[in-house]
């Protein structure tokens, strides 16, 4: 495989070069030390694979793969990060998967085992469906990072979403995830699956509302299915939104 591996830090390039030639020894490697690099070698170079630090010094990691990926449409993108919750971002993105730093032997191997699955099978493909985008094989899941591990949730099986501190608690009929992105941004992810943002700290799915009535302040509040004793107030300026996307 030709394989380009972008870090501005030197130890973390030689180590995960060191780590790909030790699983696949006939690989060919480049590397870059900052975006503006990157984006150079790949406008000279085709490349199987790339392994992209989220955070260089001249350029954001989600900038270069986008980048990346208008330039190398058929390359498999594997985000190299310390930060875990960035590996959430890799399943948001036109990315087909992470590695975390310290870079581990074992997840170094699948992770280029599974690209050279993703190439074969590109390869065999009598329809070109372009590149592999993982919002498409997951249409109706939600990526979350608990303990340094992915859990795709069934969107369908979430019933509401509030604010904890910095972050969020995700309320699922089968366990509650806590994750550290603001409510906004799973409000834009969620929206179109019939959830609503009924106040600054809730974002609620529509279909498991199971009570509606009046609260302070000449409001209303809801009580949502499986949390009934969760009482959950609707902004006054959300009320009318509500009512009419529930039909009353």
């Amino acid at each position: 495989m030709n394989i380009a591996v972008v870090d501005d830090e030197r130890p973390a390039r030689k180590e995960l070069i060191h780590q790909i030639l030790s699983v696949f020894p006939d690989s060919s490697i480049e590397e870059a030390e900052s975006g503006q690099d990157a984006l150079e070698l790949l406008s000279q170079h085709s490349f199987d694979v790339l392994f992209l630090d989220v955070s260089l010094n001249d350029m954001e990691g989600t900038t270069l793969a986008a980048a990346a990926r208008r330039m190398l449409p058929k390359a498999q993108i594997i985000f190299a990060t310390a930060y875990s919750q960035y590996a959430v971002r890799a399943f948001e993105l036109d990315v087909n998967n992470y590695i975390l730093k310290p870079f581990d032997q074992e997840r170094v191997r699948k992770v280029l085992e599974k690209c050279q699955r993703e190439l074969e099978a590109y390869k065999v493909q009598t329809v070109d469906a372009g590149p592999y985008a993982p919002a498409s094989v997951f249409p109706n899941r939600l990526a979350v990072n608990v303990n340094r591990t992915i859990v795709l949730l069934d969107i369908h099986e979430i019933v509401y979403l509030e604010t904890s501190g910095r972050g969020c608690l995700i309320h699922t009929t089968s366990g509650d995830y806590a994750e550290n992105q603001l409510l906004g941004e799973y409000e834009k992810k969620l929206t179109s699956f019939g959830f609503c943002r009924i106040h600054k700290s809730f974002l609620v799915n529509l279909k498991y509302i199971t009570e509606m009535f009046p609260w302070a302040n000449n409001s209303i509040a809801v009580k949502m299915q499986g949390f009934e004793q969760q009482v959950l107030p609707v902004g006054r300026e959300k009320v009318k939104q509500l009512r009419k996307l529930i039909g009353i």
